[in-house]
């Protein structure tokens, strides 16, 4: 199969979609791939490396020539889309849910196109969950954002100055971002407390050795399919907001990683939660893409209120672009070697549990707008 892996163009993108160990085990398989030139620069990978490893490096839109398949990590431009071959298979981050337009586009250029964000969260489809592992990136940058903003020591010190206080950190919503955060800011010496309405995530919490918020507000039906938390009734929400204010104010750094496929991330801390904060307190949110789970968020911006600093970090993952990068081409890799596992012709068969998940376009059509 001839794979075409060419540079990101999204503008703050440095990941790239296949890095140069991958691709040794893709040619390995019997898989011609050929990468366009600088492609991997801003992750680490030096064009001489995919080299070494067996890709071929083209310029430009040569990149695209006899691609049966096309590996991506963010959609592609309009001119993009032209330039990929009639026929060809698309594997990307589409956002299938928000961008009609862009499926629509493909279907028109005759491209079939598989979403990343669609992989089935079962267990065989686990090593190939880009969400998953690009989670991972976010949650453990997200901390690191945070203890950067914060006016105060993260760890407990002591000093010739005297001792220092650790730093208190909430982490709200433990899925797999949420769970990283607790981990890197137990590591970092924070004093960490977390909430979840999902039992098993008060599980994992504890196993971290995190303090569990709001024991009561833990509901034994809170798990939707895939093991994201279900949208909350509007008294489950008016509780949970009562219990974490009360907890808010106790605390100096706040993590949110709270979403719901497919939906705006869940409202939790309201404008009048933040004026109850301390001074010089720090909000993360790694949902501000999705609508914030902070009253005060704004996508890509930094807000000022009452002296607490509301941070709503975009594209997070692209910021450890190395291994973001190497995280991701090892789910890409699973999911090449799944869709080519009959003699390495690739196969995308919409009745098969994997592929037909990710389908939304083929043979000219959109058949799933998620």
């Amino acid at each position: 199969m001839h794979i075409a892996v060419p540079a990101e163009t999204t503008p703050g993108e440095l990941r790239v979609s296949i890095t140069p160990d991958s691709v040794a085990r893709l040619v390995k398989a019997g898989h011609t791939l050929r990468v366009q030139a600088g492609a991997g620069l801003h992750a680490g990978f030096t064009d001489a490396a995919y080299e070494s490893a067996g890709a071929n490096v083209a310029a430009g839109n040569a990149v695209y020539e006899g691609a049966e398949l096309v590996c991506r990590v963010q959609p592609p431009s309009a001119d993009e889309i032209v330039a990929i071959p009639q026929g060809a298979t698309l594997l990307s981050l589409l956002q299938p849910g928000r961008n009609s337009v862009l499926l629509d586009a493909l279907a028109r250029h005759g491209v079939t196109a598989l979403a990343l964000e669609l992989v089935p969260r079962i267990t065989r489809a686990q090593s190939m969950d880009v969400l998953s592992s690009q989670s991972t990136v976010a949650g453990y940058k997200a901390v690191l954002i945070g203890a950067s903003a914060l006016p105060k020591f993260l760890p407990m010190l002591t000093t010739a100055a005297g001792n220092v206080s650790p730093a208190k950190v909430f982490v709200i919503g433990a899925g797999v971002a949420g769970l990283q955060a607790i981990a890197t800011a137990r590591r970092l010496g924070g004093v960490v407390s977390a909430f979840d309405v999902r039992p098993a995530a008060r599980e994992q919490v504890l196993s971290l050795g995190a303090s569990f918020v709001a024991n009561d507000l833990v509901a034994a039906g809170a798990e939707a399919a895939g093991g994201y938390a279900r949208a909350q009734s509007d008294d489950e929400a008016e509780r949970t907001r009562a219990a974490l204010a009360a907890h808010l104010r106790e605390v100096d750094l706040v993590v949110t990683t709270a979403q719901i496929p497919g939906r705006a991330a869940p409202r939790l801390i309201t404008a009048d939660m933040v004026a109850g904060m301390r001074p010089g307190a720090v909000i993360v949110d790694l949902a501000a893409e999705s609508g914030g789970n902070c009253e005060l968020t704004i996508a890509g911006e930094t807000v000022q209120s009452g002296g607490v600093m509301v941070i709503g970090p975009v594209n997070v993952p692209a910021s450890v672009p190395f291994h973001a990068s190497q995280m991701f081409a090892k789910n890409v890799l699973a999911l090449v070697t799944h869709l080519a596992s009959k003699e390495g012709v690739l196969t995308v068969d919409p009745a098969e549990e994997i592929t037909g998940a990710m389908l939304v376009v083929r043979d000219g059509a959109v058949v799933a707008r998620p």
